[in-house]
C-alpha cells in the first residue's frame, strides 16, 4: 500500500514512521516547511517533499497515486484537504481538528467509494471509539464523561504548560463555547467553564473545564447526558479565562497607532515560544472516560483509564504517540480490509464494529498505549 501524509508536525511524523515499519507500505510525507521534513528526506525508507498543502489544486494532484492519505494539517485547513482527497477518490484517515462538520461530505464519499474516518486520534478518538463500543453493549446508555489532556512533565510558572499539538488548535479550547447534552437537549456554556479538581494516579491533582469536544457524538449518540472536559495542572484556568476577558485572545483587528493587528495573532506570537517543548522535553496524555447505562435492567458502568509518557527510545511525545498511533492503526484496519464502511466516519463507527474494535486496542497495545478497563455494577 502507498501511503501519503499531509502535513508533518509532530504528529504526522510519528504516524509516518511507525507505518513505515510495516514492509508492504510505502510511505511519502508533504509539508510546506522545509524544517519540519528535516530527518525525514534522509530516510532511505520514506520520501519527504516540499509543498503548499493549502492550495486544492495540488492536494488533488498529489494524492493520485497513492491508495491512502493520511491527513494531519492544522484544523483550519484540514476541511478543504479533507473534500480534496475524497474528490480524488482516495480514502483517507484524518486527525485535523476541523471546526467545520465532515459529515456534510458523506453523500460525496459515499459516490466516490471512498473510506474517510475523522477525528482519528486520541480525543477526538479514541474516546469515541469507546462510547461506540459500550454503546453497543448497553441496552441503554444513560452518560458519557471523557477527561483528557496533554501536559509537560515539569510544570513551570506561569503557564504550566505546553503545547503538545497544533498550536492554533491550542487557543480554540479557551475561546469556542463547549457544547454539551444534558437531559437529551444540546446545552452550550463558555470555554473554561464549570472548573473541578481530580485527582490522577501517577500524576496528582488537575483541573477540569468544559471544551467543544463531544463534536460527532453530538449526532450520533442518544445518550441523554455527555460531556468532555479537557485537563490542565491546577491555576492555568484562571490565568487563561484572564488572557480571554483582558481580550488577548480576540480575532477582531486592533488599532494600535497606524497598524491594525488581531490580538490572538499577536497573543500567539508571544505565547508559542514560551510553550512549545523543547527537544527531548517529557510530556504525558491523561485520560479518563466513564460511560454508564442498562444491561438487563442493571446499572452499569464501563470506565476506560489512560496515563501515557513520552517515549525516550524513539524521543516521541506521548501525545505524537496517542494521536498518531490511533491514526496508524485505523489506516492498517483498511488496508486489511477490516473497515470497508464508505462515507464518512467517525471514530464511533469503529468502536460500533467489535473485530475492528479489538484490533485498535491490540495495535496500541502493541506500541506501549495501554488503557485500563473497568466494568463496575452500580446495582446494590
Amino acid at each position: 500500500m502507498k501511503v501519503i501524509v499531509l502535513g508533518c508536525g509532530l504528529v504526522g511524523r510519528a504516524i509516518a514512521l511507525d507505518l513505515v515499519k510495516d514492509d508492504d507500505i510505502e510511505v511519502t510525507v508533504a509539508d510546506k516547511s522545509n524544517e519540519a521534513l528535516v530527518g525525514l528526506k534522509e530516510s532511505a525508507k520514506i520520501k519527504a517533499f516540499k509543498m503548499n498543502l493549502s492550495d486544492k489544486r495540488i492536494v488533488f494532484q498529489l494524492v493520485q497515486d497513492y491508495d491512502l492519505v493520511i491527513g494531519a494539517l492544522p484544523g483550519f485547513m484540514g476541511f478543504e484537504a479533507l473534500k480534496t482527497v475524497i474528490e480524488a477518490k482516495k480514502n483517507i484517515v484524518d486527525i485535523s481538528f476541523l471546526p467545520e462538520d465532515p459529515i456534510v461530505l458523506d453523500d460525496l464519499a459515499k459516490r466516490n467509494g471512498v473510506i474517510a474516518v475523522f477525528d482519528c486520534g486520541i480525543a477526538p478518538g479514541c474516546c469515541n471509539v469507546f462510547m461506540g463500543y459500550v454503546d453497543n453493549i448497553l441496552d441503554e446508555t444513560e452518560s458519557y464523561l471523557c477527561y483528557v489532556g496533554g501536559l509537560p512533565v515539569t510544570r513551570q510558572l506561569p503557564y504550566q504548560y505546553k503545547i503538545v499539538f497544533s498550536p492554533v488548535d491550542v487557543l480554540e479550547e479557551y475561546t469556542r463555547p463547549a457544547r454539551f447534552v444534558e437531559r437529551g437537549e444540546l446545552v452550550t456554556r463558555p470555554a473554561l467553564s464549570d472548573p473541578e479538581l481530580m485527582d490522577f494516579q501517577g500524576v496528582g491533582t488537575l483541573e477540569a473545564f468544559n471544551t467543544d469536544g463531544l463534536r460527532s457524538l453530538m449526532g450520533t449518540m442518544n445518550a441523554p447526558f455527555m460531556k468532555e472536559k479537557t485537563l490542565r495542572y491546577p491555576g492555568h484556568i484562571e490565568l487563561m479565562r484572564i488572557f480571554r476577558e483582558t481580550g488577548f485572545f480576540d480575532k477582531e483587528p486592533l488599532k494600535v497607532g497606524d497598524a491594525e493587528i488581531r490580538p490572538i495573532d499577536f497573543t500567539a506570537a508571544l505565547l508559542f515560544p514560551k510553550w512549545k517543548l523543547e527537544e527531548g522535553e517529557e510530556d504525558i496524555t491523561v485520560m479518563k472516560v466513564v460511560i454508564e447505562g442498562k444491561i438487563k435492567g442493571k446499572r452499569t458502568r464501563y470506565v476506560f483509564n489512560l496515563l501515557d509518557r513520552y517515549d525516550n527510545k524513539t524521543h516521541t511525545t506521548s501525545m505524537a504517540r496517542t494521536t498518531g498511533y490511533t491514526c496508524s492503526v485505523v489506516a492498517r484496519l483498511i488496508r486489511d480490509g477490516e473497515y470497508t464502511r464508505a462515507g464518512v466516519s467517525p471514530p464511533e463507527y469503529i468502536g460500533q464494529e467489535y473485530n475492528c474494535y479489538h484490533h485498535l486496542m491490540k495495535g496500541l497495545k502493541e506500541r506501549g498505549i495501554v488503557f485500563e478497563e473497568e466494568v463496575i455494577s452500580l446495582e446494590e
